[in-house]
């Protein structure tokens, strides 16, 4: 995996202090498990309430954990300045996603000054056992002067 060096010593700060404002993260009992440059890990224990008609998570909110972490996995790579914003992405919902538990690992593929590309793969979790259920390919843009 590529490394990267992030643009500012207060990268994880910033990421813990942004995803704690964030109230759908919060709703869906999501919380970060890593933070690193390039690189962001969350996961989200399952609840009925989170779930589509036959008991799988809703892929809404799949989408939702894997669009998160790749915007964040984005966050760690940008200055002081800019935060970021989803401008694109591609999700393939590879297996129904039923699990003690969900884990989206994402981290950057490309850091430009405006446009970030990064990847996304999200796992439930049974007995410890991890299992493939999507994988998200995204575009994450640099934004500055948000009121």
């Amino acid at each position: 995996m590529k490394r990267f060096e992030p643009k500012t010593a207060r990268f994880e700060e910033r990421v813990r202090e942004s995803f704690n404002r964030q109230t759908l993260m919060k709703t869906i009992g999501a919380r970060l498990l890593r933070v690193a440059p390039g690189e962001v890990a969350i996961e989200l224990p399952f609840h009925d309430g989170l779930t589509q008609q036959h008991g799988y998570l809703h892929a809404g909110i799949v989408t939702a954990i894997a669009d998160t972490a790749c915007g964040y996995a984005a966050y760690t790579l940008m200055p002081e300045e800019a935060d970021v914003l989803s401008v694109e992405y591609k999700i393939n919902l590879l297996s129904p996603a039923r699990g003690e538990k969900f884990i989206a690992r994402a981290n950057v593929k490309r850091a430009g000054r405006n446009l970030t590309v990064c990847e996304a793969e999200v796992f439930a979790i049974n007995d410890d056992k991890e299992k493939l259920v999507a994988a998200m390919l995204a575009t994450m843009m640099a934004i500055r002067g948000i009121d």
